[in-house]
């Protein structure tokens, strides 16, 4: 009863924290996303030795273990990220309509699905651009030999020209 009472009187109070004693422990799914945000900002060598540790892990078959190592795989940045091997994780244990672990690999999978079809859809747009560079290139080549092509025209024209107004001449001339 003090305890309920001392909870009460703190968040009356506006007292922001609990004392130690009374704070919930964390979840799996807060110290899986805690270890993967700290790996995130660690050097390559410590990264490398979290995915290690989790893959050690995963021997034991958990969901816990199963999303740790999944949300490491997404989370890290290349060449260490392995987005085909964490949907492959998360799939068996994404549960949207489950709470903690079932949801956050429902929500981490269907991200990672999302970042895979962008890049999918980049190399799409840079293969295209690529092409039609290429196109492009192509078609001014033709264009600049269409145009040599006129102006040498253009040009056996005018002498064509010349020597008429020539010929001209000197049969004026004769007269």
């Amino acid at each position: 009863m003090r305890a309920v009472l001392l909870l009460l009187l703190m968040a009356l109070s506006g007292c922001q924290s609990l004392p130690p004693a009374l704070q919930p422990s964390p979840g799996p799914v807060d110290a899986i996303i805690g270890e993967a945000v700290v790996a995130a900002r660690a050097p390559y060598a410590e990264q490398h030795a979290a995915l290690a540790r989790a893959q050690q892990a995963l021997a034991g078959g958990a969901p816990a273990d199963r999303l740790r190592l999944a949300t490491l795989l997404a989370t890290l940045p290349a060449p260490l990220r392995d987005d085909t091997r964490a949907i492959e994780l998360l799939e068996p244990i994404a549960d949207a309509g489950a709470s903690g672990i079932g949801r956050f690999a429902a929500l981490l999978g269907a991200q990672v699905m999302e970042r895979q079809r962008l890049s999918r859809e980049f190399e799409r747009l840079r293969a295209d651009g690529e092409r039609m560079s290429k196109e492009r290139a192509l078609s001014d080549k033709e264009r600049d030999k269409r145009e040599d092509a006129l102006k040498q025209q253009l040009e056996a024209l005018r002498a064509i020209e010349r020597g008429i107004l020539e010929r001209e001449e000197k049969m004026r001339r004769k007269k």
